[in-house]
């Protein structure tokens, strides 16, 4: 198997460091991509990132990791609190399933508590901010050995 991770990024994520840094924080999506690639490095794992604001090029990238990609890494943004399809093609990956999240969706609105990711994903990590991006590769590496 591949020793790829396959970093998947949200609606509004390329936004980030930009968009209520009260939140999200003042780092870009490009730091927290930089932050996973060094932590992968130091585990003989290789990043492949995609950003999209589109459910289906999301779909897409998870259906491509199929049989190509040792893990997955996904922050769905408001993906998560909706999309089945993300659900589905996520369910059909082979590897261990990373949810990230930068804030602690659920000390947020009521709305934000509900993840149709989770039931899927072999673990979440959420309100660590960027660190989350570290802790995210570490667990898949540790999944994986």
């Amino acid at each position: 198997m591949s020793q790829i991770v396959l970093l998947l990024s949200g609606p509004n994520l390329n936004l980030l460091g930009d968009r209520e840094p009260e939140v999200y924080g003042t780092d870009t999506l490009d730091d927290h991509v930089a932050t996973a690639g060094t932590t992968a490095d130091r585990h003989g794992l290789s990043i492949e990132h995609h950003q999209s604001n589109e459910e289906a090029a999301l779909i897409d990238h998870i259906h491509q990791a199929r049989g190509r990609c040792a893990a997955i890494i996904i922050n769905p943004g408001a993906f998560t609190h909706y999309s089945w399809a993300i659900h589905d093609a996520l369910a059909a990956f082979e590897g261990p399933v990373v949810e990230l999240h930068l804030s602690n969706p659920n000390a947020r609105e009521p709305w934000r508590h509900t993840s149709v990711v989770s039931p899927v994903a072999t673990g979440t990590i959420v309100g660590f901010g960027g660190h989350g991006y570290e802790l995210a590769v570490e667990a898949a590496a540790r999944l994986l050995t």
